[in-house]
């Protein structure tokens, strides 16, 4: 990715941002209370045509580029929606909604219902109308929630909390049902991506994974994608290339090409004795007393699930196709059947040099921009991976 501007002068963390589409502008929201509307001036630099103060710091944003509507999160638990004019030099209060009782993690406007859909750290999802500014509904989740996906066409909407949860529910005008749960994160999920077309959900997590849900596939799989050294932040996809961008705490942007046939990983399999040489375990006493030998710790083959000793898998291997982008450690036989061509990388990493919070990716243009812990917002040109 190319460097194409930075964008400085908040006095907090940027907690979310977008690009305006069709224009040469960002808006941002941050912890230090103002909303910020940066257009690109002649000098090539972004400079706020609006600077709106806030109650209470900002801790997300939705906009509509239709509408030109913009719904604000709080941390006191407030949603607030605006109207931008159309020269992004003003904007006006147009409603508030008390949606929660403590900070708002996520929002999402949806145009087709006229609902405004949030989650808050107060463990409830909750969705408004935005016409009337009534709310319409409810549902208590299992922790707070940072992840908040909705598909138009089933109306599903997907919540992803600090539990390590995703929780589906279907929408109705005043009522929701649960239709599922599942969980595959040892840690909480930090951000959720839909692609409407494949039915694809992607999770990222603290646990510094990503999980590819195949829902429209109707088989359960569940692809693991390694490749974050830290908490995995936020989630795009361009789905005209069919590529997922992932972001996170160690400033990595890590571009994957979902356009390749790929495999789950195996379950591990539980064993008393190593299943290449069977030697026992620490734990087994028997097979230890009665062959004389020394237990050894269990260790488990990536690729083939088996539990083995580290004698028997003190190989390294990257496998990509299982996502797998880092070496990790493989039995000896597997190690030696993986070819060169399933070593081959199915993802470009690369290093925004700041602790990345969200990201928002304009396909049009082939922008991403990046918002960080450093206060600091980057627009990057994305189509010499992208593309």
């Amino acid at each position: 990715p190319l460097l194409l501007n930075k964008v400085e002068g908040s006095q907090e963390v940027v907690n979310m941002a977008a690009i305006v589409p069709k224009e040469d502008g960002v808006i941002s929201v941050s912890e230090d209370r103002t909303v910020r509307v940066w257009l690109k001036r002649d000098s090539g630099q972004y400079w706020p045509s609006i600077y709106h103060a806030m109650p209470s710091p900002c801790s997300c944003m939705s906009f509509n580029p239709e509408t030109r509507r913009l719904s604000i999160g709080l941390d006191n638990g407030t949603i607030s929606e605006f109207i931008l004019s159309e020269d992004y030099n003003k904007m006006t209060l147009v409603k508030s909604y008390q949606a929660h009782q403590s900070r708002v993690m996520m929002i999402l406007f949806v145009l087709e219902m006229e609902w405004v859909l949030s989650t808050g750290q107060d463990k409830h999802f909750t969705w408004h109308c935005s016409e009337s500014g009534q709310r319409l509904g409810g549902y208590r989740t299992s922790a707070g929630a940072c992840g908040l996906q909705f598909d138009v066409e089933t109306r599903h909407v997907f919540v992803g909390d600090h539990s390590g949860q995703v929780t589906i529910l279907k929408l109705e005008q005043e009522s929701c049902s649960l239709v599922t749960t599942f969980k595959g994160h040892t840690g909480g999920v930090t951000a959720l991506c839909w692609d409407p077309i494949q039915r694809v959900l992607f999770s990222g997590s603290s646990d510094h994974s990503i999980i590819m849900w195949d829902i429209g596939g109707r088989k359960g799989t569940a692809i693991e994608l390694q490749g974050h050294n830290d908490k995995v932040q936020s989630l795009s996809y361009a789905h005209h290339t069919r590529q997922l961008i992932s972001c996170g705490a160690d400033g990595g942007i890590v571009v994957w090409n979902m356009d390749v046939e790929r495999q789950e990983t195996p379950e591990w399999l539980d064993s008393d004795s190593c299943q290449k040489c069977d030697q026992p375990f620490f734990w087994n006493f028997k097979q230890m007393w009665d062959s004389k030998k020394i237990g050894l710790r269990q260790h488990h083959c990536r690729k083939c699930g088996k539990a083995v000793c580290g004698k028997c898998s003190s190989k390294r291997s990257s496998i990509p196709l299982m996502g797998f982008e880092f070496e990790v450690r493989v039995c000896d036989s597997c190690h030696e059947s993986i070819t060169d061509e399933e070593r081959a990388p199915t993802a470009t990493f690369h290093d925004s040099k700041h602790n990345i919070v969200h990201v928002h990716f304009d396909a049009t243009r082939g922008w991403l921009l990046t918002s960080g812990t450093d206060k600091v917002i980057k627009l990057w040109d994305m189509t010499p991976v992208v593309s």
